[in-house]
């Protein structure tokens, strides 16, 4: 049996972190943070190993907050964001809200894995290796497709 205790305390704010990526809301990440380590706990025994203890959490945090959106919807693609301010063009897009609330609608239409590696990128600043880690690929794969997705949104921004 594994000190849960210990799991909690070195994992909560990663998982938190991911889960603020994902929904860009302090009150919700909590709630959904909470949520997840709740069903680590009661499922610790179906960890298998075959991931790292981290990718697991995260893939429950992403079920429960999908879950939960559907439920209460949460999810929604007119939610005003700021951006941040980084070099190449499309960042610099970010600063004017007219294109930043239309980049994010195009974002929100945006296939998986493009999105959520996109998000967890620029919104999350995870580095690549994290990213290829959370979705049991390579670093490159995960450079491969944030640039596939900026290619994209740029191209749709056009």
């Amino acid at each position: 049996m594994r000190d849960f205790e210990k799991i909690y305390t070195e994992y909560f704010s990663d998982v938190y972190k991911y889960v603020l990526t994902i929904c860009r809301n302090g009150a919700i990440a909590e709630e959904v943070t909470q949520e997840t380590f709740f069903k680590a706990m009661r499922h610790i025994n179906q960890f298998n190993g075959s991931c790292k203890l981290y990718v697991w959490l995260c893939q429950i945090a992403k079920n429960t907050y999908f879950s939960l959106s559907n439920k209460q919807k949460w999810i929604s693609p007119d939610i005003d964001v700021d951006f941040p301010d980084t070099t190449s063009d499309l960042e610099r897009d970010y600063l004017d809200k007219d294109t930043a609330r239309r980049l994010h609608v195009l974002l929100h239409n945006l296939n998986e894995p493009y999105k959520e590696v996109f998000t967890l990128r620029v919104f999350g600043e995870l580095p690549f290796s994290q990213i290829g880690e959370l979705f049991e690929k390579t670093d490159s794969w995960a450079r491969l497709i944030f640039y596939r997705a900026k290619k994209q949104l740029q191209e749709a921004m056009k």
